[in-house]
């Protein structure tokens, strides 16, 4: 089995939450959904777990931060700078926060934030290939 990651996130409204992922581009795993969890898929190692508060109390006993604290920033990388600025736009449009941290632009990545509905900050990254994978950037000839 190939590794995988599920990140469990507690939400105060399941059906708004699932509309904010799906907007996204997230789709839904009904297999692994019901009315106290939803199984957003992202990619095919990618799932974001969002769970109901009552669901989440059944995991832990530890307290759901406030709206208002920041305990994780979760990433997700994109092919280009167009996709991230889209991204960000179509979560503004689905009452997502955006830009809750400055844009960060370089000449070789840039990265945006938003909150969804419930809280949770989101970094989206656009890197260019030739740098992430620890080329150097072509010379001019001298």
């Amino acid at each position: 089995m190939s590794r995988m990651i599920f990140v469990n996130l507690p939400v105060e409204d399941l059906g708004r939450a699932r509309r904010f992922y799906e907007s996204l581009g997230f789709t839904n795993n009904p297999q692994f959904s019901d009315g106290t969890a939803a199984c957003m898929v992202w990619s095919d190692a990618i799932y974001v777990m969002i769970l109901t508060h009552a669901k989440w109390a059944t995991f832990t006993t530890r307290p759901i931060p406030d709206r208002g604290s920041s305990e994780v920033a979760l990433c997700l990388t994109f092919d280009s700078r167009d996709e991230v600025n889209a991204l960000v736009e179509a979560a503004g449009a689905a009452g997502g926060t955006v830009d809750i941290n400055p844009p960060e632009e370089h000449d070789f990545m840039m990265t945006r934030s938003l909150l969804d509905p419930d809280g949770h900050v989101w970094e989206l990254t656009w890197m260019d290939p030739a740098m992430a994978s620890g080329e150097q950037p072509a010379q001019a000839d001298a």
